[in-house]
């Protein structure tokens, strides 16, 4: 596989840990600089549960220097002075700094504690806590924007109108921040125009230089149904969301080079979207998925759902400005504080 450097977590450790000012400017927390700190080496407790390797959270607590580590009930919680995380039990759910994550496993107890999927740590945590030792990730000044559906596909519809006739509204609006913050900005379309998922890919890797993907699109479902999801490429031996594992989820696509990237970027724009939205928004997870337009992008992507049209609340906030305004806006905050989470010190940027 490609990308087997997230592996040297597992093998070695590096000799500084920038982890609280890259989280904290990904999740959109206190963004004031912490002192590095060096980590200390030692043996990984890898042991195989269900066949798999999975690592100790007394490992991550150690390797990552979080000042405690305890436990209520099935909830494990690793905390220091800026970042809480929390993994839960006999699920694949975590959250860090209160913001949602699904695992591609769920986290396992033996011998009394707690333990994390080798891939989820890998793919999931360290990019999230580590995103500026990810390689060459920061150096980017174009953002390409998806506008889903279109023409004769309107995707979910409502009284209120159609997911294509909103999610162009919100990439338009994205558009002219992103503009006025020096970005150069390529939509996939910028009417109400049919494109495939390939054609849509196809434009993205059209674009030479270096850039980032953002897919938008609004969801539907049950009426009960509510909340922000974000959704990554399935690294391979993950499945899509929802489903179990099947012969094509083993293989490696062409956005599995950036799977690093793509997490930090579904992190930045993710905490930002809720935390623009408010508290009372549902906070549904960052997600895998093998959606066409994540696999074949050759730059880092993600699709980001932006509430179900098919709620009945969510329905009306959807069509109205103001939350098309606020929606786009988190989104295009999170462009940049992605870019300044990835880019690395210079006195690490040879590290990887």
């Amino acid at each position: 596989m490609k990308q087997i450097h997230r592996q040297i977590i597992l093998k070695s450790v590096g000799p500084w840990l920038r982890v609280l000012p890259t989280l904290v400017i990904l999740l959109g927390m206190v963004t004031g600089s912490a002192a590095a700190a060096t980590a200390t080496a030692s043996p990984w407790d890898v042991r195989k549960i269900n066949g798999d390797d999975y690592v100790s959270a007394d490992n991550i607590k150690q390797f990552y220097h979080f000042g405690s580590l305890s436990r209520s009930g099935s909830i494990v919680t690793l905390e220091n002075a800026k970042v809480m995380l929390k993994l839960n039990l006999g699920t694949a759910e975590c959250t860090m700094n209160n913001v949602k994550f699904v695992f591609s496993k769920a986290v396992e107890e033996a011998d009394a504690k707690a333990y994390v999927s080798r891939t989820d740590l890998a793919k999931l945590i360290d990019p999230v806590l580590r995103p500026n030792f990810i390689k060459n990730a920061g150096n980017f000044n174009t953002v390409v924007l998806d506008a889903g559906h279109g023409g004769k596909d309107p995707g979910a519809t409502n009284a209120y109108g159609n997911e294509a006739d909103y999610t162009l509204k919100v990439a338009c609006l994205v558009k002219a921040k992103l503009l006025t913050k020096g970005y150069k900005v390529v939509m996939t379309r910028d009417a109400d125009r049919f494109l495939s998922l390939q054609e849509r890919v196809n434009v993205a890797n059209a674009v030479t230089e270096n850039a980032i993907f953002i897919a938008i699109h609004f969801n539907s479902g049950a009426t009960a149904a509510r909340g922000i999801e974000t959704f990554t490429l399935s690294p391979p031996g993950v499945a899509h969301y929802g489903r179990g594992l099947i012969e094509a989820d083993k293989y490696e696509h062409a956005g599995n080079e950036h799977d690093s990237a793509n997490m930090a970027l579904a992190t930045s724009a993710h905490g930002s979207v809720l935390r623009t939205l408010g508290t009372n928004t549902f906070d549904r997870g960052i997600k895998r998925a093998r959606y066409t337009v994540l696999s074949g992008i050759t730059h880092p992507a993600i699709l980001l759902e932006g509430g179900f049209l098919s709620h009945p609340y969510e329905a009306r906030l959807i069509d109205n400005e103001k939350y098309q305004a606020a929606l786009a806006s988190g989104i295009a905050k999170a462009v940049d504080k992605y870019r300044v989470a990835v880019t690395p010190p210079p006195a690490i940027s040879a590290t990887r």
